[in-house]
């Protein structure tokens, strides 16, 4: 396996500065960088930085939360947050302890389906690539305040959410029944989540040891058209709002499988927790929202065009090869209701992924 490098393209915004990551073989770097940065001027940012990071080979990217990358080392089963600028790394619990690993024995692992279908085993590395989706913490590791650390991971097959904090030795399950969740925040002390039917699920984390499920109904309005699929992002404001961004994508058939794909348009909601209601707005104003396998965010846009939503796609296991992803990648206007995308020409060996730091 030929060693990995990631292109990493600055676009400043407010008091932050906002990187995208993009997951490119050593092979094409020197070409796909070029064609990055041609690409990349459609994101109206002034000045487009390269910064190629070879150290992080041998891994996919799974998420990223307060300036740092969440990644899997699919050889050790390690499940790493990394400084991309300082290069500090701090690992978080292995993938052995989540819930629905049984038993690990050399390259063979066994499993918990976690639904009738019961056990599977299958060899470690596979299960490696395929057993977490998506992961975030409540703060930047810190030595100061390491007993208040916490991660969620998104895990499995049937997408099961886990946590642990400091001190931990397992990855412990959340204790409800929910559908397949497709994304996870950490909020005002507290952990929001939303499933495939939009499905909002809060968990209160600082009182008890074991997080308590409230539900919250009143969800948007699903689509039953076959051919769209409605993808849910979370972001908790400044103002303490919290928003649901619903992201329609549109599926094209290619033999047996959805191959390819890309974004028509968000709808936004916006949460009034009293009433259990999500009431629809059209207008961001001088704000944009970032959303992708990044922990979602809402950013002040200072050198750009508010009223946006800068996109990278969340599609890990939608396809059956893993050595070629095509992205969806790029921005959406809310004003015009009009979708542009970047990088649709680029391969990517897992999805790319937004950095605020």
């Amino acid at each position: 396996m030929e060693l990995q490098s990631f292109n990493l393209s600055l676009i400043p915004s407010g008091n932050k500065v906002l990187w995208l990551l993009l997951p490119i073989p050593t092979v094409a770097a020197e070409r796909s960088s070029k064609k990055a940065k041609r690409r990349t001027r459609i994101l109206e940012e002034k000045e487009i930085y390269h910064l190629t990071m070879p150290e992080l080979q041998n891994n996919l990217v799974r998420g990223s939360c307060h300036g740092w990358v969440i990644m899997v080392l699919i050889y050790e089963g390690t499940i790493r947050m990394l400084n991309p600028f300082t290069k500090v790394c701090f690992d978080l619990l292995p993938i052995s302890t989540l819930p629905n690993v049984i038993d690990i024995h050399g390259d063979k692992c066994i499993i918990d389906l976690e639904s009738t279908y019961g056990t599977l085993e299958m060899d470690t590395i596979s299960m490696h690539k395929i057993n977490v989706y998506k992961v975030i913490t409540n703060s930047a590791p810190n030595n100061d305040r390491y007993n208040d650390f916490m991660a969620v991971v998104i895990y499995g097959g049937y997408r099961k959410l886990a946590f642990y904090k400091a001190n931990d030795t397992r990855w412990i399950k959340f204790p409800t029944s929910h559908k397949m969740i497709v994304d996870v925040i950490f909020f005002q002390e507290k952990v929001y989540a939303v499933d495939f039917d939009h499905q909002l699920y809060e968990f209160h984390i600082k009182k008890k040891l074991e997080p308590v499920r409230r539900i919250y109904e009143g969800t948007p309005l699903y689509q039953h058209d076959t051919n769209i699929m409605q993808y849910s992002y979370l972001i908790g404001c400044d103002d303490g709002s919290l928003l649901m961004v619903v992201r329609h994508i549109r599926l094209t058939k290619h033999t047996e499988w959805w191959r390819y794909y890309k974004t028509i348009k968000f709808d936004i909601y916006k949460l009034n927790k009293n009433a259990k209601v999500w009431s629809r707005i059209y207008d961001l104003g001088n704000y944009v929202l970032v959303v992708g396998l990044n922990s979602s965010i809402q950013i002040l846009a200072s050198n750009c065009k508010g009223n946006k939503i800068y996109f990278t796609d969340s599609m890990v296991g939608l396809h059956p090869d893993d050595d070629i992803w095509r992205h969806d990648i790029g921005v959406f206007n809310l004003k015009d209701n009009s979708c542009r995308r970047v990088l649709s020409d680029v391969n990517f060996f897992c999805p790319p992924v937004w950095i605020l730091s």
